[in-house]
């Protein structure tokens, strides 16, 4: 495995004595310049590189590795040879990180390193799958195809992600926004009423006596309120991301849930299918093709119900058969699968399986956002008209009496 480079900027002279400056990828300074001497580079000034400050927009994610595969299985169909197709992909980048790890990469390559070697030595972007991908297609000679099909995949893994993103986030957003505006109401507004209220000389009614308490309340307990809220959200990230114990819990409790679950349920059986069916389709023999599925099914009950599918195809069991004994994946499925052990088409039918839940998940998506909208409308009027009537109230039952 190929060691992680650090990019130096240097400042210097070439062999005719003209100012040249840059930047060069090695193990270490040393290295560094002895490269440059090779080049035949006077080095006068070399330190590593300062790293641009990351604002968001500069941290590379799942989306732009997706992107490079995609430019790259482009350039490689068109005949461009894969160093010139680096250096293409390289100068259209935006980004400065994704600009230099492609760079890094071509630079591995360019030294006589395979593409497989140089992605696992940015292990951190390009994980298992990718790599053993990468590998198959050049020991095959097929690496444009391959990387078509990995490119593929990692589209369509994008894009479930953001149906459920977007399944997700609209109603968290409007449920803060009703929450909000309910404190803003009870913490600044509702004083003031309470105050007017004092000058009447009579009981206020139960709803708004209510409301005055839990104003009083709140004004008295804001501060703990609030850090009990951002101390409770920052643990349970932390635990999500450290703990795999919580994580696991956490996804256990998604595919219970009502509503949510039968989403989640069916994005890691769209996951599954096309992983198995990028995987399969490669050339990967299908028990370490379940081992890639089960890794990226991202829900632990789907991994531990694929881990026990890939242990009875190890004894001998068929794959249709296995996925029955489950219980937990879908007849349609199942019979998809079943047709393409017989017909020799595996792969193709779990292609076909997997865009039909891909589309599934897309319905769904729609129809709980249709369906959550007037829940939405229903607590926004309930709270916060809720809180206008108590405060008017007093008001109206003096007028009456008047």
């Amino acid at each position: 495995m190929a060691t992680k480079t650090i990019a130096f900027e240097y400042q210097g002279a070439d062999s005719k004595g003209k100012p040249i400056k840059g930047i060069v990828n090695q193990q270490n300074v040393a290295l560094a310049k002895a490269e440059l001497r090779k080049q035949g580079v006077k080095v006068r000034k070399i330190a590593k590189k300062r790293q641009p400050l990351s604002l968001g927009n500069n941290r590379i994610k799942s989306e732009d590795i997706a992107g490079f595969t995609r430019q790259m299985a482009t350039m490689m169909r068109a005949g461009v040879p894969l160093i010139k197709s680096f250096e293409i992909v390289a100068n259209g980048l935006e980004k400065p990180r994704m600009r230099e790890l492609v760079l890094d990469i071509k630079e591995r390559v360019a030294a006589g390193g395979t593409l497989a070697d140089a992605l696992r030595a940015n292990s951190y972007y390009f994980d298992d799958l990718y790599c053993n991908l990468v590998e198959s297609g050049e020991q095959s000679g097929s690496l444009e195809t391959m990387l078509s099909r990995i490119a593929l995949y990692k589209e369509k893994g994008e894009a479930l992600k953001k149906k459920i993103r977007k399944a997700l986030t609209y109603p968290i957003i409007v449920l803060v926004f009703a929450i909000a505006v309910t404190i803003v109401l009870l913490w600044r507004v509702v004083p003031v009423f309470a105050d007017m209220f004092q000058g009447f000389g009579a009981d206020l009614p139960v709803l708004t006596q209510m409301v005055v308490n839990m104003s009083d309340w709140l004004a008295a307990n804001i501060l703990y309120l609030l850090g009990g809220t951002v101390g409770t959200l920052t643990l349970f990230f932390q635990a999500m991301r450290r703990s795999r114990r919580f994580r696991e819990s956490v996804q256990r409790l998604m595919v219970r849930l009502p509503i949510v679950g039968k989403l989640a349920r069916t994005a890691a059986i769209a996951r599954y299918a096309r992983t198995l069916s990028t995987t399969f389709a490669a050339g990967v023999p299908l028990v370490e093709a379940l081992h890639s599925a089960a890794g990226a099914s991202g829900n632990i009950v789907f991994s531990e119900a694929i881990n026990r599918v890939r242990t009875d195809v190890e004894s001998g069991t068929e794959l249709n058969q296995s996925m029955n004994n489950q219980d937990l994946f879908p007849p349609m499925l199942v019979q998809m699968v079943t047709i393409g052990e017989q017909a020799g088409s595996l792969d193709d039918m779990l292609g076909r399986a997997a865009t039909i839940y891909e589309e599934e998940v897309d319905h769904q998506v729609d129809n709980l956002t249709a369906m959550i909208e007037p829940f939405i409308m229903a607590f926004l009027a309930i709270v916060v008209g809720g809180l206008l009537i108590a405060m008017y109230l007093p008001i109206f039952m003096m007028g009456s009496v008047i």
